[in-house]
């Protein structure tokens, strides 16, 4: 059920919502018959790379899509633009809390500072953040992820799968939540054969630099790393990943993606058969589970994570190839279990 306090911002002009926004990036919106008693439901502003990069972003989509159909109101997403400073995201969020969207959620780390002054101007609203956990307020949940332990699993399957003991990891950003990717990825590689090798490589060291959003970077990055007999690369860069995923396909090697399942991303088909498995979180699931905590008045906020346990985390099953991998399987599995119970600890650093 809707609260009165969303029912009553929510009669504000959408007028205002289209030249705030149209002022620091795009916005798509979807209603349904909702839309008559002035209802608005999750609203969701992307990362860098936006709508379409196949990972991170569509993911988060993907969750409020669930919602839209599941609750019938009106939803909103939003573009980042370039060059873009924390003041224009805090008032892309404040713009749609303004008009009455609840939860609202900056997809990435990069929202905190603006997800912490929306917040603080609009105590009604529920407010999210996917991989932050900093921002301490009563109306934020920041919606977090053990993506070393899903990464420890992929670790284990590049280990297992090389023929020429060197393996791959492409970071988009040289910063500490990529840093949790990589650690776990050596951890698994590591632990299931100490004569494999690693080469780890960051494409940029800001985000403004493109390291999240650039194919090309990628590729370049990931042919590098063939050239160095890597015959397995693991990459946790948002769209570049893209590239590395076409660099790996061209020359014959796997690729293992990230966030989403990438075998099945349509945009990637044409390499599906490069890709072994994917190093997945449910971003989809924890975007769904907020918008439902506020439909349902009882609205989540704190650190809310997701790991191997809770099944938020976990390698994808998709490629025939890595699923009917008995061995592998059977490693993968004897790994996780060992996770979980806490007999091995993933380093996130």
């Amino acid at each position: 059920m809707r609260r009165i306090s969303r029912i009553t911002v929510a009669g504000a002009a959408t007028a205002s919502l289209a030249l705030a926004l149209s002022a620091c990036g795009g916005t798509s919106t979807s209603s349904s018959s909702s839309e008559s008693k002035g209802d608005k439901g999750l609203a969701i502003a992307y990362d860098v790379g936006g709508k379409g990069d196949q990972s991170f972003n569509d993911a988060a989509y993907a969750g409020l899509e669930q919602a839209k159909k599941e609750f019938g109101y009106e939803t909103a997403d939003v573009e980042p633009t370039e060059g873009e400073t924390d003041a224009d995201k805090e008032q892309r969020l404040a713009s749609l809390a303004k008009q009455g969207y609840n939860p609202v959620i900056g997809v990435g780390y990069a929202y905190a500072a603006a997800v912490k002054g929306a917040a603080e101007k609009f105590p009604d609203t529920t407010f999210g953040i996917v991989d932050d956990a900093t921002i301490e307020a009563k109306n934020v949940a920041d919606l977090v992820f053990s993506e070393e332990q899903a990464s420890y699993l992929a670790g284990v399957a590049a280990a297992k799968s090389t023929k020429t003991n060197t393996v791959g990891f492409v970071g988009g950003v040289d910063i500490p939540l990529i840093h949790k990717f990589q650690a776990g990825f050596e951890q698994g590689v590591k632990d299931t054969d100490a004569k494999v090798k690693v080469i780890p490589q960051y494409l940029t060291q800001t985000a403004e630099e493109g390291g999240f959003s650039s194919p090309d970077k990628g590729k370049s990055a990931a042919e590098g790393q063939i050239e160095k007999k890597a015959d397995v690369i693991y990459a946790a860069a948002g769209l570049s990943g893209q590239g590395v995923i076409e660099a790996a396909a061209a020359n014959k090697v796997w690729a293992i993606g990230v966030d989403s399942d990438q075998y099945r991303q349509e945009a990637l088909a044409k390499y599906k058969e490069s890709i072994l498995t994917s190093a997945m979180k449910d971003v989809a699931k924890a975007v769904f589970n907020l918008a439902k905590s506020v439909e349902d008045g009882k609205p989540t906020t704190g650190i809310v994570k997701g790991d191997l346990q809770t099944g938020e985390v976990s390698l994808s099953n998709s490629n025939p190839k890595f699923a009917d991998d008995a061995e592998l399987q059977e490693a993968i599995e004897t790994a996780k279990e060992k996770i979980i119970s806490g007999e091995i600890k993933v380093k996130s650093s």
